[in-house]
């Protein structure tokens, strides 16, 4: 029998050289791509706003010379303790931010970064701007007087409150507008200041049935206030935990949904009794 033949391998095919240099060359357009992208995105400008922990405001004393709160048609009592509304600081509207100060604003404690239209939702102007900030802050006073009074059964028809509180715009003031005009009329109920003497901050706005809504900045906020002193943070129901994201140590925070509920967690407080907190 013949032997069997065994067939000779194939030769191996040469390397297909072609590809060797391309590789290196695609790698390096890539990465310049990728540089020049990044590079527009840090010069770019970007649809955000930088917020800081802004000004406080005791709305039991004056500011500029003049009382944040005058009442007349009804007596008025000499108060103790402050009650101070706070605020952010934003940059103006047209302000450019860039992917630096987006990312330093976001791993930062003392500040935040927010999308432009939660700052600055309406209008494309600063006078548009002005004058819906001051539209917002005329209906909130309306508000806190109407909330007030009402608590207090009082009739609008005979006490009068006017509230000015230059430079300040936005509704949200009205809690503590209202906490201010019960103090400065009934204080704690039973002679007291509703403060109990201590230095209260907050925020929130309210309606004129008296509930209390969400504001923006609630974490910046609370820094405004411990820095002015506060050791009491009055803070909207359903912001607690904003609230206490970086809250500053050694400073109260009660959530409050109502006038009714802020008045009686005041009283409490100062009577030494429990709160709420969050």
């Amino acid at each position: 029998m013949p032997a069997a033949q065994t067939a000779s391998p194939a030769p191996a095919s040469p390397p297909d050289r072609r590809t060797g240099p391309r590789r290196p060359l695609l790698l390096a357009v890539c990465g310049a791509l990728l540089a020049a992208l990044l590079a527009v995105a840090a010069f770019a400008p970007l649809p955000f706003t930088l917020t800081l922990p802004g000004e406080t405001a005791d709305v039991l004393g004056e500011r500029g010379g003049e009382p944040v709160i005058t009442i007349s048609g009804a007596p008025v009592r000499e108060t103790e303790g402050e009650l101070r509304l706070t605020t952010i600081s934003a940059t103006s509207h047209d302000t450019t931010l860039r992917l630096l100060d987006v990312v330093r604003g976001y791993f930062a404690d003392d500040r935040a970064v927010l999308p432009r239209e939660a700052v600055y939702p309406v209008g494309d102007t600063p006078e548009e701007i002005d004058e819906h900030n001051t539209a917002e802050m005329r209906q909130s006073q309306n508000s806190a007087v109407t909330a007030a009074l009402t608590y207090l059964g009082l009739d609008e028809d005979e006490v009068t409150v006017d509230l000015t509180l230059e430079g300040v715009g936005g509704p949200s003031a009205g809690l503590l507008f209202s906490l201010g005009i019960v103090d400065l009329l009934d204080g704690d109920g039973e002679g007291g200041d509703l403060t109990g003497g201590a230095t209260i901050a907050g925020t929130g706005t309210i309606d004129a049935e008296g509930r209390v809504g969400a504001v923006g900045g609630v974490a910046l906020k609370t820094q405004a206030a411990h820095r002015d002193g506060a050791t009491v943070f009055l803070v909207p129901q359903d912001e607690c935990d904003d609230a206490t994201d970086n809250a500053p140590d050694g400073l109260r925070l009660i959530p409050v949904a109502s006038l009714e509920g802020a008045v009686d967690a005041l009283r409490d407080l100062a009577a030494g009794e429990s709160v709420p907190s969050c």
